[in-house]
């Protein structure tokens, strides 16, 4: 690995690659994240790049928490630069995540809602603190479904009764119940998560390349939801976000104080269903 990045800070030992968001204030998926993943995924598309990946965060509070809102239009052309205009998603990005030819996995920390969550769903395995991780996908209590995968991926996880009570409520989950639905792989005693996770990936990486990615690409070819499917999704997601409706709802985050590191964020599940009955 030879490049460098601003949200990223990466770190190669042996044939696995730590990967840690380190955004502040609060590792928001905003342009420059974005960027990031969309030149990251890029080269981890190399034939020489590692055998595994682990993805995890700086903050202990915050995974990635969800998108900047501010910045919708900025994050979506960054995402552009991975496909052409005509797959400007988050969806379509992360779809690329989990096409790559190495085992990218998922170490939970902290709150990853929304697109957040959308990440982890990407990759090929999620772990996550029993104590310290949140997950959540806000979008219906703000106007809008899911937009970048969260539909595809729940609905064949957890079946759809459960992919319907995710999304519909809006809810934060913790790691323990996520466990239980299918969100997660495992859900890690904190203090073990370090030591679990470095035994996974480098019992991983020390399988043959060839394996791996032939594995990967059979279990890809069953489970993962089509270009089609990830459009339409993100067209969705697109149209209704910036409509009016989803517009006051936001608003009325920002006044509680959305996207800053106080309680509105650190409970938004609790926060969600405090906003006004919708017409």
């Amino acid at each position: 690995m030879t490049a460098s990045y601003e949200t990223v800070n990466t770190n190669l030992d042996g044939n696995v690659l730590y990967a840690t968001f380190n955004a502040p204030p609060m590792n928001l998926i905003g342009p420059e994240l974005v960027r990031d993943l969309v030149a990251l995924i890029g080269e981890l598309s190399n034939p020489a790049a590692p055998r595994v990946v682990v993805f995890d965060s700086a903050d202990p509070d915050f995974f990635l928490p969800h998108v900047d809102m501010t910045k919708v239009a900025e994050y979506t052309a960054e995402a552009a630069k991975a496909g052409g205009p005509g797959d400007a998603s988050l969806g379509m990005l992360f779809r690329k995540l989990s096409l790559l030819p190495v085992v990218t996995i998922a170490k939970l920390r902290g709150r990853a809602r929304g697109a957040g969550s959308e990440f982890l769903l990407a990759c090929d395995l999620r772990f996550a603190s029993r104590e310290k991780a949140v997950l959540g996908q806000l979008e219906v209590a703000v106007g809008a479904p899911p937009g970048a995968g969260a539909i595809q991926h729940l609905t064949r996880l957890l079946g759809r009764g459960r992919a319907l009570e995710v999304v519909l409520t809006s809810s934060d989950f913790d790691a323990d119940l996520a466990e239980r639905y299918g969100w997660v792989n495992r859900s890690v005693p904190d203090a073990e998560l370090d030591e679990f996770v470095a035994g996974v990936a480098t019992r991983i990486g020390g399988f043959p390349r060839d394996a791996l990615i032939a594995a990967k690409a059979a279990v890809n070819d069953i489970s993962l939801p089509t270009p089609a499917e990830v459009r339409a999704d993100a067209a969705l997601f697109q149209q209704l976000v910036r409509g009016e409706k989803a517009q006051q709802r936001t608003a009325e985050l920002f006044d509680e104080g959305f996207q800053t590191r106080g309680e509105t964020e650190l409970e938004l599940g609790d926060a969600l269903g405090r906003l006004k009955a919708a017409d």
